[in-house]
């Protein structure tokens, strides 16, 4: 793990911050929402909360999160036009990737994750090609 936080900086930022959202933001989020939405036809229900920040080529963002066994995830990344290309991996608490089931569309991308341990886990959002973007992160799970 202490290779995967040096190689990338963890990102702490949120939903609830004190200024109104920017056009990038709303612009990513929105983007974010239609891929969610898709997983709301089998059940998934969208967290409240989402993070929004800038990301640029060969400088990914790490959020943790909390996750439960039993239970089934989609983490959602969605950039503004500028970036061409996400990525979106799961880690656990060591730093190891973990198998995931993928959605990518250009500046569009996802992960369907289900722990086998209740506990930390990591989400590095990447992008692969393109111009320094906003990028919205959001989760849905059942």
């Amino acid at each position: 793990m202490k290779r995967l936080i040096t190689l990338l900086s963890i990102a702490s930022f949120g939903a609830a911050g004190f200024a109104a959202p920017t056009d990038a933001e709303v612009q990513a989020r929105s983007s974010a929402l239609e891929v969610a939405g898709a997983f709301s036809n089998d059940g998934f229900k969208i967290r409240d909360g989402h993070w929004c920040d800038s990301i640029a080529v060969k400088q990914p963002k790490i959020i943790q999160v909390n996750l439960y066994a039993g239970n089934q995830y989609w983490f959602v990344a969605a950039a503004t036009d500028a970036a061409k290309k996400l990525n979106v991996t799961v880690y656990d608490e060591n730093g190891k990737p973990l198998a995931t089931q993928p959605y990518e569309n250009n500046a569009q991308s996802a992960a369907g994750f289900s722990p086998d341990a209740s506990g930390p886990y990591y989400v590095r959002v990447e992008e692969v090609a393109g111009d320094p973007a906003t990028f919205c992160l959001l989760y849905s799970y059942k």
